[in-house]
């Protein structure tokens, strides 16, 4: 049964001011509440921890650091006031863990977070390293090949890209409302399963339709597998832990491009066997190895923290009732709009409409468009650069391991200082300053009179940009602020990811190969353009808190509380938000 404060029985000396600009709730002096406490009262209710700024890694924990101070921190639900409208909703799949007296000291938070780590998010970067595989293989499959035995050309290579991103990012947002509905736990175990079939069944291609269609059926299966797991690890995690774990989610893609180049490098030797190419050997193995995941994801992924027991499992599930009521209220505690939905609610017409039209949301959306675009087309055409530049087919596989090492560690270390610095626009904007100086050398030299190894460690180089992806899905879902509009956000914002990649496939053509002196300077403006923008967000988002905060600083503490009970503000247009840039 859950807790709730009243006025007659709880109470605090302080009230909660809105949300710092990231995304703390800050204490402020309670002015005219008319709460009659006594002392009896107050004695009962357990005390908060000492309002710190939090030391979010390991690293930046200082030597004072005391794992058995109490780590829960001051929230709205503290003032009985405020508790009373931001009260979790009865059919709310965690209200009997949810207790605003629950208290837990910084070293089992800090052990219960590992524990998530490990039972929930690693398993999420198999799945997604199993997602990569078998979207990624084309990329292998090219030098072994392909396109010579299915009698195609690298235009109806990129017309089967774009239409493999177009299938994509259709699916994006009825998948994410199939997965609201259902729970991501049913519905992205039986997406692998169809999709590994579709992948499978790609070892017996005949010549361009067949390649076309399987494109687009990997596509509408796909699509809308990321936003969903994103929605589900926000039920296990804070914002800032999320937005880290992000970072390594995308990790996970890039150690699946390194296992792919490795298991390309066996596969493709396989040409031969059976009297078949070595590229159908490699989508039929891949395929299957999917379609294992995808059947174990069934029993791996519980509904939610509160319901980790199974016959899988085991009776007792993985977390104590402890352990539940921290991962419950600690996530409640920072962020009450995720308990606005239950987890097997569908999202109906009008609240998709009032999700679709946020105009504050559309800034990240653009950025998603354009972000990867100076970098794309030369990561699709890697392995055809390659052997271009006469390495052989098991060559240009391998030399696209290191610039994937130089990703990971680049796109960790922005995800961190994003975090550490409480910076996400600027730093983000990272990855394009880098790219820069790689494009204007590809577009001031004789590429064609370069030293192949000059063009490559060049190439590495720039491949190896940090993707600010981990920073900006956190960014996206930290800004969206209700359970519904994260829901569809994290589905738009990925639907702009792949209509960028759509551009991207089309920018490097036929008439202009091999040098593609045109194109590169297109990636080039993308590239100036994209810095420009990021500037702009950072400036509309600081300007919109501006505005909020010049009409909630205003209100007096009775007007505050008389909009918090009355306003029909949702999400991120309550005045009581900010958004984080």
């Amino acid at each position: 049964m859950a807790t709730v404060l009243t006025k007659g029985g709880s109470p605090p000396s302080k009230t909660t001011s809105p949300p710092s600009a990231d995304g703390t709730n800050s204490p402020t002096e309670s002015k005219g509440s008319n709460i009659n406490v006594s002392s009896e009262t107050l004695s009962s209710i357990p005390p908060l921890g000492v309002a710190v700024a939090e030391r979010r890694f390991w690293f930046q924990r200082a030597k004072s650091y005391d794992p058995t101070a109490i780590a829960t921190q001051v929230s709205v639900f503290d003032d009985p006031d405020t508790a009373e409208k931001y009260q979790p909703r009865p059919d709310w799949e965690n209200i009997d863990r949810f207790d605003p007296l629950e208290r837990w000291t910084w070293g089992e938070e800090h052990r219960l977070i590992r524990k998530i780590d490990w039972r929930i998010m690693v398993w999420a970067c198999i799945m997604f390293m199993a997602l990569e595989l078998d979207r990624a293989n084309i990329g292998q499959a090219l030098t072994d090949n392909f396109l010579g035995d299915l009698h195609m050309t690298t235009n109806d290579y990129n017309l089967g890209n774009s239409i493999f991103k177009l299938a994509f990012l259709c699916a994006e947002l009825p998948s994410q409302l199939v997965s609201k509905w259902m729970g991501p736990d049913r519905w992205i175990p039986s997406q692998m399963v169809l999709w590994s079939i579709v992948a499978t069944a790609q070892f017996w291609l005949q010549r361009r339709t067949s390649f076309l269609a399987c494109r687009a059926l990997l596509g509408i299966l796909q699509g809308g597998f990321i936003p969903d797991v994103i929605l589900y690890l926000s039920y296990f995690y804070k914002h800032h832990e999320l937005s880290l774990r992000l970072g390594f989610f995308w990790t996970a893609m890039s150690i699946a491009d390194i296992a792919s180049a490795l298991l390309a490098y066996g596969l493709l030797h396989m040409r031969g066997v059976q009297g078949h190419a070595g590229w159908r050997w490699l989508f039929l193995i891949e395929g299957l190895m999917t379609l294992v995941i995808g059947i174990f994801a069934f029993v791996l992924m519980p509904a939610g923290p509160c319901h980790t027991a199974s016959w899988f499992r085991g009776k007792n599930g993985w977390f104590s009732e402890k352990e539940e009521k921290i991962i419950v209220n600690r996530v409640i505690r920072e962020d009450p709009s995720k308990s606005d939905m239950h987890n097997r609610e569908p999202i109906t017409p009008r609240l998709l409409w009032q999700s679709l039209k946020d105009f504050d949301l559309w800034p990240i959306y653009i950025l998603g468009l354009v972000f990867q675009m100076p970098m794309t087309p030369i990561a699709q055409y890697l392995t055809l650069t390659l052997k271009g530049l006469h390495f052989d087919t098991f060559q240009a596989n391998l030399l696209t391991i290191p610039y994937t090492v130089v990703h990971m560690i680049t796109m960790l270390g922005i995800t961190y200082l994003g975090e550490i610095f409480n910076e996400l626009t600027l730093i983000a904007a990272s990855g394009q300053v880098w790219a820069l100086p790689f494009l204007i050398y590809l577009n001031s030299v004789d590429t064609a009179g370069v030293n192949r190894w000059v063009i490559y460690a060049v190439t590495t180089l720039l491949l190896g940009y940090p993707n600010a992806h981990p920073i900006q899905v956190g960014w996206n879902s930290r800004n969206s602020n209700t359970v519904r509009s994260r829901t569809v956000s994290a589905a738009c914002y990925n639907m702009f990811v792949q209509a960028g990649g759509i551009v991207s496939s089309n920018i490097y053509r036929k008439d202009d190969a091999p040098l593609y002196r045109r194109a590169n300077k297109q990636l080039l403006a993308i590239c100036c353009m994209n810095i420009v923008l990021y500037v702009l967000v950072k400036a509309y988002y600081m300007f919109r808190n501006k505005q909020k905060a010049r009409k909630w600083e205003a209100m007096t503490t009775e007007e505050r509380l008389e909009y918090l009970a009355n306003t029909t503000d949702k999400g991120n247009k309550r005045l009581d938000f900010r958004f984080q840039h």
